[in-house]
């Protein structure tokens, strides 16, 4: 082959294989005109070559008229639909379908009409060879532009890639990848965890055992990325040495869309592999909620949802959608946020009676204004100031807001003849060190306090108030991991405030479907604490999200702790001051409770202090309503020295 031909053939690939796919009609005529030469082939060998040429007219008039049958095979089967370089057995289906249609109308159409009198006698054996050559030829070809075109993509940005998972899972994401994204992922093993199933050879390819000899066999096979079967999700991600040394191998690990469940027999969608981010990282349990009881609460229902543009409310917003409510109710003081979820529940809930609101919880006229309007039977108060170093500099916005924001909302509850409330609250709450957690505190006392007269007949009502408890939520507003994405982009510094700080993190909408149903199950008066599963080292969080983003060279800064923050955050989920309940994930702690009108004199003089300004003013009472408020890294532990020496 001359030079010239192979640039023009080259030429030909490159052009073909940057486009989508060639014109339906263009496979249509390849198909036809491989069945007329096949036909044209097997007439010359079982009548010779000179018999043919006497009579190759007549010969090719009869193969095109045959030709029709096949053509209405062709349209039965679409055989011309599929991407040439896509191709699979599927197609090989289509094809033996389609010829064999074509072949056997031919049979029965001269078993009840005397073509061979009009048209060139064909043998039922030659038909037979027809059948096989042009068979074997339609998808050989497939397969062969199928070849060229993984040979022709093979390029540095093709990743090899194993696969986590033999089954069912592991086979149908091969399949996914070959038939969708050949030019993405180049598959060179399997991984499995079955003794079985090791050493074996699928979909072409080696399986191997996982142990501390994979990353060795995947570097032997040039594989950077190890694709997980959605059956095996939970056995790769809880399992943290695995994923500790391909993430230090510089491994990339993708996973199928957990907002996509599969059912573990349809083909996976391939355009759904994503690759893992930290928060799947993260070792915990998956939470099963009894979302049928939150729906029988929920639907049909008017609800109030405070806070609804802020993490925590914006996704309380997306859960309490799907149970069809008659109208949702949403209050938020930030515009531009608010405006942002308005435009996605008429996008995705169009369906849903939402009224999206902009005022503060603090404006007691307007909020009883909303209550009286639209008499909400049930209320997610997710509304709160909770940056800890703001609040620490604003104690008395911490009072305003957290504080008699929540007593508005909770006494309007009441009057208004709401049947449940539920607070959302934080692990911050506990043996507080700092004005946000002990402002929470405090919104825990009172609406459990609020509770309790209610049901001694203190106070005319029918509220249920129930409070939710749980530490820091992946990705929310402000967290450390939109941070760290953050400072890694930029080249580093990754900072983190200390060595040893750790910290419980949960997904948000885990936490929200378990708001959801402490909520449902609530009688009132419980303070619902979240099993938090495992704490993480803060700064082993940052080591990883390094390694996942690839990025080289970038810093790890120790900062020192910020005023108010702890180094290690307490949830109550202690067996011995906890109880359990309907969810292992769920418990109920067990505080001290406090009487209404006492409560009620603390939180009017705190009010009262608090519009004065005066920040050590201010935090000396949060301190006293909540005695075992101590403050850290901060300006006001000079208040915790004064009581010391006064007890002295």
């Amino acid at each position: 082959m001359k030079i010239e031909d192979y640039i023009m053939i080259k030429k030909f690939a490159n052009w073909y294989f940057s486009k989508q796919a060639l014109p339906y009609w263009c496979i249509l005529l390849f198909d036809m005109a491989v069945v007329l030469v096949s036909g044209i082939f097997c007439y010359t060998l079982d009548h010779g070559v000179l018999h043919t040429i006497n009579s190759f007219w007549p010969v090719v008039g009869t193969l095109s008229f045959y030709l029709i049958f096949f053509v209405i095979g062709f349209r039965l089967t679409h055989t011309y639909s599929g991407v040439l370089r896509y191709s699979s057995f599927t197609d090989l289906y289509r094809i033996v379908i389609a010829n064999l249609f074509g072949i056997t109308c031919i049979v029965v159409a001269r078993w009840f009409l005397s073509f061979d009198s009009v048209f060139v006698p064909i043998r039922s054996k030659e038909l037979i060879f027809v059948f096989l050559m042009s068979t074997v030829i339609m998808f050989g070809v497939r397969l062969l532009v199928k070849f060229l075109f993984e040979k022709i993509t093979e390029d540095k940005n093709r990743r090899g890639a194993f696969i986590y998972g033999v089954k069912q899972g592991g086979i149908a994401l091969s399949k996914a990848i070959r038939a969708e994204y050949p030019n993405r992922f180049v598959l060179r093993g399997f991984v499995t965890e079955e003794s079985d199933m090791v050493g074996h050879i699928l979909q072409g390819v080696n399986v191997y055992r996982n142990d501390e000899e994979l990353i060795a066999h995947m570097a032997e096979e040039h594989a950077t990325a190890l694709l997980v079967s959605p059956l095996k999700r939970e056995e790769v991600f809880n399992n943290e040495e695995l994923t500790g040394r391909l993430l230090d191998a510089g491994i990339g690990i993708y996973q199928y869309d957990q907002a996509q469940k599969w059912d573990g027999h349809s083909a996976i969608n391939a355009s759904q592999l994503q690759e893992v981010q930290i928060e799947d990282l993260l070792p915990r349990d998956e939470i099963q909620v009894d979302l049928e009881a939150v729906a029988r609460m929920l639907s049909g229902s008017c609800i109030l949802i405070t806070g609804s543009a802020g993490s925590i409310g914006s996704e309380m917003v997306r859960q309490v959608a799907k149970f069809g409510p008659q109208k949702l109710i949403l209050v938020d003081e930030a515009e531009t946020p608010q405006h942002s979820l308005r435009l996605e529940i008429k996008r995705d809930f169009h369906e849903i009676d939402a009224v999206t609101i902009v005022t503060s919880i603090t404006n007691k006229e307007r909020m009883e204004s909303i209550f009286k309007t639209y008499r909400p039977q049930f209320v997610f108060h997710a509304a709160a100031y909770k940056h800890v170093p703001m609040m620490e500099d604003n104690p008395s916005e911490a009072v305003l807001n957290n504080i008699i924001g929540t007593r508005n909302i909770a006494d309007l509850s009441v009057k208004y003849g709401v049947k449940k409330f539920v607070m959302v609250s934080t692990d911050k709450a506990v043996n507080p060190t700092n004005v946000m957690g002990c402002s929470k505190r405090i919104c825990e006392i009172y609406v459990q306090s609020l509770d309790k007269a209610i049901k001694e007949n203190n106070i005319n009502g029918v509220t249920q108030f129930v409070t939710t408890r749980f530490g820091n939520v992946l990705g929310s507003n402000g967290s450390v991991i939109p941070l760290f994405r953050e400072q890694i982009r930029n080249g580093g510094p990754v900072t983190v405030t200390h060595p040893d700080i750790i910290r419980f993190f949960m997904l948000i909408p885990e936490a929200c479907k378990l708001v959801l149903e402490a909520g449902t199950m609530g009688r009132g008066g419980e303070i619902f604490v979240f099993d938090m599963g495992k704490p993480v080292k803060i700064a082993d969080l940052a080591r990883r999200m390094i390694k996942l983003s690839g990025a080289q060279n970038v810093e790890i800064r120790f900062t020192g702790l910020r005023d108010g923050e702890k180094l290690y955050e307490e949830v109550l989920n202690d067996e011995e001051i906890t109880k359990p309940t309907f969810n292992h994930k769920i418990k109920i702690a067990q505080v001290r409770e406090y009487d209404y009108q006492e409560v009620c004199t603390w939180i009017d003089e705190l009010f009262k202090i608090s519009c004065s300004y005066d920040n050590m003013a201010t935090v000396k009472q949060m301190k006293r309503i909540v005695p075992e408020y101590k403050s850290q890294h901060s300006v006001y532990e000079e208040l915790d020295k004064e009581e010391e020496d006064g007890e002295k």
